[in-house]
């Protein structure tokens, strides 16, 4: 508690103003370079996580389709003609 009372005492209109300075250009560094770090963190995002291809993903929407329709077929309240819509709707896919 002593150190933050004597960093007290010691703050200055001087170091006041150096440290208003100093927030203003780096807020200035970051608003000027923004795209830049937007950019490299995208791309750093991309080597950890690559994107699916064309084909992956319309694989993968295919599969979830597939599994959607399976489950709506499974529930135990379907009447016979939504089941009978259904399965050929899966037929299809």
């Amino acid at each position: 508690m002593s150190i933050i009372i004597s960093a007290v005492q010691d703050f200055s209109l001087i170091a006041a103003i150096k440290l208003a300075l100093l927030v203003a250009v780096s807020g200035g560094m970051l608003v000027l370079f923004k795209p830049l770090l937007v950019g490299c963190v995208r791309a750093a995002v991309l080597v950890v996580k690559p994107k699916m291809s064309k084909e992956q993903r319309l694989q993968r929407r295919q599969m979830r389709d597939a599994m959607l329709l399976k489950r709506m077929m499974n529930r135990s309240e379907c009447d016979p003609s939504h089941a009978a819509e259904l399965r050929a709707l899966a037929a299809r896919a």
